[in-house]
């Protein structure tokens, strides 16, 4: 399953077939519609934006640099077409939308992506990707690998999950709505499928969320989880032996670079997580009402948090204008932070069932771990090639996590055609 977000209205076209109870699920297509005039205000106040001055060779220091807002902003205006890829995320994302009743909130709608399989007996996956500044445009590289079929690896059924607030899916109307109901519309949605086993992959608040799941519902329904967002407890005298091998293993020049990322990250890049959640309304006001601020508060993030990933300008637009263009609009991405900040601090016991880990030190029960040199924050846009290698592996012939869910293999030895 994929945690993921973004884009708007939709028309309704048809359903879709398997298994017998996703016939609840309306077939959608990302457009506009009668919204068309959302396009003709969001030129109009393009076209009426009013910049900043910035210091001589600011470059990053202050933040998202003039020069590259003001070319992204013309382009935004005069020349991209969001048209165009619109057309191609209908296309390449198959989209349905379904209501679910969560406990204390009542029935929410939720946009999810699918993709099967052409196997017997593969796993059914729930894999998380966006939640602010993330988007479910992530999904897009990595649905064809994951449920490629061959002999070489295992092959997935997947479900993508916009989340609450995010892009498709319909926004929580009260507060409170915390990591125990983000982490229950996940589960009661592969439920609702007739997934009543499966695994799960997420990063960033995915990877929160799916953690929750994992402590919540392992066992008997998820038997598996996989995260590139890692959360291990500090060293302690808890674990003596991993304690001493702390104190007495050298840090390697590689640790030693990731604890200074960590102090610059700590003291020069974590002020939007304080403002959004401390006072997301004051934000979402801004980000609600201009997008070139919209875009100078995401665009910060996709550059610093990747790793001399290469942004083209469309790329860039058509991830912006997922949240302009959103169902419960910009500031409603805002308030996750602010209704999990609590729940981060204490995220309860840790989950039991195997867990396997990219690019952080091993926590909780792992059962597979992979250090990678390269990728940032986006991991399955800057490099989905090696995120999905290192679920396949996981899930592999031969490893600890194969066929853990009974019946499904990921292998078939004759694959449909």
């Amino acid at each position: 399953m994929v945690l993921g977000g973004q884009c708007q209205y939709f028309l309704l076209e048809g359903r879709f077939g398997v298994p017998a109870s996703i016939t609840k699920d309306i077939s959608m297509r990302c457009n506009l519609g009668d919204r068309i005039n959302k396009l003709t205000a969001l030129r109009a106040k393009l076209q009426l934006a009013t910049f900043p001055d910035e210091l001589e060779n600011a470059q990053w220091k202050f933040g998202s640099p003039l020069a590259d807002i003001k070319r992204l902003t013309e382009r935004w205006r005069n020349g991209y077409d969001w048209r165009q890829h619109e057309k191609a995320i209908n296309e390449e994302l198959p989209m349905f939308t379904r209501d679910i009743d969560v406990d204390g909130f009542g029935a929410l709608n939720f946009i999810m992506f699918t993709r099967r399989a052409k196997l017997l007996t593969p796993f059914r996956c729930c894999f998380a990707t966006d939640v602010g500044p993330g988007s479910f445009f992530e999904v897009i590289r990595i649905l064809p690998l994951l449920t490629a079929s061959t002999a070489e690896h295992p092959s997935f059924h997947v479900v993508a999950l916009s989340l609450p607030g995010f892009g498709f899916s319909e926004a929580p109307h009260k507060q409170g709505f915390g990591i125990n109901q983000y982490a229950e519309v996940a589960h009661k949605l592969m439920v609702a499928l007739g997934y009543n086993e499966y695994v799960t992959q997420g990063g960033d608040w995915g990877g929160i969320i799916t953690r929750k799941m994992a402590s919540t519902y392992g066992g008997r329904h998820l038997k598996a989880w996989h995260t590139n967002f890692p959360i291990p407890e500090p060293p302690s005298w808890k674990s003596p032996l991993s304690f001493l091998s702390f104190l007495l293993t050298p840090w390697s020049i590689e640790e030693k670079a990731g604890i200074e990322r960590t102090k610059w990250f700590r003291t020069k890049g974590q002020g939007y997580s304080a403002q959004q959640s401390t006072q997301p309304q004051t934000l979402g006001y801004s980000l609600t009402d201009s997008p070139v601020g919209l875009l100078a508060w995401i665009y910060e993030k996709l550059v610093l948090w990747t790793d001399n990933y290469y942004w083209s300008d469309d790329e860039v637009l058509t991830w912006i204008s997922l949240y302009w263009f959103s169902r419960a609009g910009p500031a409603a991405s805002l308030r996750i932070y602010f209704e999990l900040r609590g729940d981060c601090e204490d995220l309860g016991r840790n989950p039991t069932i195997p867990m396997g880990a990219s690019w952080l030190r091993k926590s909780n029960n792992v059962v597979f771990e992979s250090h990678h040199k390269t990728g940032g924050h986006f991991a399955a846009t800057e490099r989905p090639e090696e995120l999905v290698r290192d679920v396949r592996k996981m899930f592999a012939k031969g490893s600890p996590a194969f066929a853990i869910v009974p019946g499904r293999t990921g292998y078939d030895a004759h694959v449909q055609q």
